[in-house]
């Protein structure tokens, strides 16, 4: 089986710790807990070939520089989630500008991008033309909720693939 580290990357209460929990466990708890430094999941994926692929999920604590988050975290990085709230506008920004950061650091690994939060639909900040733009760059964006789900396994599926590559 291969093992692949990936890491949850963003600003601070985007939704990286619920992700992986829907992710992993298939749960959602109201009860918020700061990250604090890294804590660390796995999940055995299935891919289409009939591989498995162990993703090894470093839930990184939240932050708006590279530097504050510790960029010894994404070594050895074989792709990461690039989480954004989409009921906080500026979270995007913070996120697009850790991209750049990662891009730096580490180079031009596979990333998914997910605007979490789409199950409050009414508190959106992030316009659609915004969205778009994003997949426009041939980006791959999700709309997603760790509360009800949507769009997490799909988008830590895409990712596995890029990662196995």
């Amino acid at each position: 089986m291969v093992s692949k580290k990936i890491c949850m990357v963003g600003d601070f209460g985007v939704g990286k710790s619920s992700t992986v929990a829907r992710y992993v466990q298939n749960v959602f708890s109201e009860k918020y807990q700061t990250t604090v430094g890294v804590k660390i999941d796995t999940k055995e994926v299935l891919l289409p070939d009939g591989q498995s692929l162990k993703m090894v999920l470093w839930d990184i604590a939240g932050t708006d520089n590279l530097k504050q988050m510790n960029a010894n975290y994404l070594r050895g990085a074989a792709g990461y989630l690039l989480i954004a709230d989409g009921t906080r506008a500026e979270t995007l920004e913070t996120a697009l500008e850790l991209k750049k950061q990662i891009d730096t650091v580490a180079g031009d690994i596979p990333f998914v991008g997910l605007l979490n939060k789409a199950d409050l639909v009414d508190d959106w900040e992030i316009p659609e033309s915004q969205y778009e733009g994003l997949l426009a760059r041939s980006w791959q964006f999700y709309k997603t909720s760790a509360l009800d789900g949507a769009n997490i396994e799909q988008a830590f599926s895409d990712l596995a693939l890029k990662v196995i590559g």
